[in-house]
């Protein structure tokens, strides 16, 4: 989930590049339904989001069926300690720091 296109599509870029199936979507609403209808193991989240801030996107997430398999990473610009412990107490497994590097993204990605 990314509300900016640019980086939107620059992140299912990389992804598509390394093989992966991507689905992509700007705001937190559509990212639920994609959720819940694709039930991906992994799903990046923008914590800046139009209607709701990643942060309640991932307690949404972790609330659904089959959230225990699934692994939650925020990408931000928000680069404070805080935001990253309140990321973590929000349910996200990894936190990565806007730009993000096409080489950590696929390796975290293949990590999780």
């Amino acid at each position: 989930m990314e509300d900016n296109e640019d980086a939107r599509e620059s992140l299912r870029t990389v992804l598509e590049v390394d093989g992966h199936e991507v689905e992509a979507v700007a705001d937190g609403h559509a990212a639920t339904e994609a959720v819940g209808r694709l039930e991906p193991d992994i799903v990046l989240i923008d914590i800046g989001l139009p209607d709701m801030d990643g942060y309640e996107l991932a307690r949404r997430l972790r609330a659904m069926p089959g959230a225990t398999r699934r692994r939650l990473v925020a990408v931000t610009g928000y680069g404070r300690p805080e935001d990253r412990q309140r990321a973590l107490q929000a349910g996200f497994d990894a936190y990565l720091i806007k730009p993000v590097e096409a080489e950590r993204l696929a390796s975290l990605v293949a990590r999780l």
